[in-house]
């Protein structure tokens, strides 16, 4: 296996594990875990700025709704399904049916539309044994799931805005550009050809007016809709595919959403089904084969490691620590008897970005000495170091241009 396969990663950085007591699932660490969610918190930034509504809907559920809604007959064989006395039930294998049971529960206006919501979808999916890889293909995993309902003519601006939001997440991850697939109808699928064509068209339409170069996909469509795929290439040259766009006129009119329309009348609404990374746990599979572990500051499990020279500074080092802490950071402990280069070494092992030094010096004059993966700083004070390392350490959505500080 080459060094740079994110399982090798994930156990040299003490990411997360896999054993055989849990077949295709995920056992994530503290370090692994504290870059989920710091990738989560992102996602839920940028979604709730695109003005879209957080929910959380079950992951058992009887398998009716999903007889009602399709998914049964398309997917069974791959769902986890259980008997509740004389009630089949079923792991969701995706959330969208859910989504729709969200809007049900009320009457709908045609004002009330577009309606967004979005959800850290925990899903379960029976893949097979053989296909199972690291965190790339996993029977349980969660999806940055969201869906727009809203009328037809609402379509084109809301597939744009999306598709604005993709292209500044995917750049902030580091992903300037990026492909784009356009899967039309499959041989197996729900709708009339009529319904398919205008499905198909309207999505067409709106790729165009977002500004998308799209490479036609024959036959790879979801079941209820055609979609847009849109393809990230890694460092290596492979090619992810992250992020859809898939429009559905199927699933809304099978589990009976409607709204009122300006005339009084009842309508079903249109349903835009969206995902920017698509699998958490795949798209951090990606991140770190892409950047060999050495994931950029703001995504690192920990982001300054403070260490001292000798044993002398073990207490002013704590207290450095405390207050990076407090600022916001993600922070290790170095006080060990080691060399100052050993310590070096260890952190650039645990792909740790800054070290801040304290040694006899540092620790008289209140001062520390930043170590970069590319430079050596000059001590400075914490008063001066602290808002440097804030800004830097930011996400990007949070981070305030300053001049001369490029980020390390």
């Amino acid at each position: 296996m080459d060094d740079n396969d994110h399982r090798v990663l994930g156990n040299r950085l003490d990411l997360f594990h896999q054993q055989e007591e849990g077949p295709g699932m995920v056992f994530w660490h503290p370090r692994g875990f504290a870059i989920y969610h710091a990738i989560e918190d992102y996602i839920r930034r940028r979604m709730h700025s695109a003005g879209f509504r957080e929910i959380r809907t079950p992951q058992l559920l009887g398998r009716s709704l999903w007889e009602q809604s399709g998914h049964w007959e398309k997917f069974g064989a791959a769902m986890f399904s259980f008997s509740d006395a004389d009630r089949a039930m079923a792991l969701k294998p995706m959330s969208c049916p859910c989504h729709v049971q969200v809007f049900n529960r009320r009457l709908r206006s045609h004002r009330d539309l577009p309606l967004r919501y979005a959800e850290f979808g925990a899903c379960h999916r029976d893949e097979p044994s053989g296909s199972l890889q690291g965190l790339m293909r996993t029977r349980a995993f969660v999806q940055d799931d969201a869906h727009v309902f809203c009328r037809d003519d609402q379509v084109e601006y809301e597939v744009g805005r999306f598709c604005a939001v993709l292209r500044q997440v995917y750049a902030d991850f580091g992903f300037e550009q990026f492909d784009v697939a356009f899967s039309t109808r499959p041989a197996v699928r729900a709708g009339s050809d009529a319904l398919w064509d205008r499905a198909e068209a309207m999505l067409a339409r709106a790729a165009r007016a977002a500004g998308l170069d799209c490479v036609v996909q024959p036959g790879e469509g979801a079941f209820y809709g055609p979609k847009l795929e849109f393809i990230l290439p890694d460092r290596g040259g492979r090619r992810w595919q992250c992020g859809t766009i898939q429009l559905d006129f199927v699933l809304p009119d099978r589990l009976g959403a409607v709204f009122v329309t300006e005339d009084s009348g009842r309508a079903t609404p249109v349903m835009i089904h969206h995902a920017v990374l698509g699998s958490l746990e795949r798209f951090i599979a990606l991140l770190l084969e892409h950047y060999r572990g050495d994931l950029p500051l703001w995504l690192a499990p920990e982001q300054v490691v403070v260490a001292s020279v000798g044993p002398a500074q073990q207490d002013p080092v704590v207290a450095v620590a405390a207050q990076l802490e407090q600022a916001g950071l993600r922070v290790a402990v170095d006080t060990g008897p080691d060399t100052l280069s050993r310590k070096i070494v260890r952190a650039r092992d645990q792909a740790i970005p800054i070290m801040a030094v304290v040694g006899a010096r540092e620790a008289h004059d209140g001062t520390v000495a930043l170590r970069f993966r590319d430079r050596l700083d000059p001590a400075r004070s914490l008063a001066e170091v602290l808002p440097m390392l804030q800004r830097l350490a930011s996400p990007p959505d949070q981070r305030s241009a300053v001049a001369g500080d490029a980020p390390p």
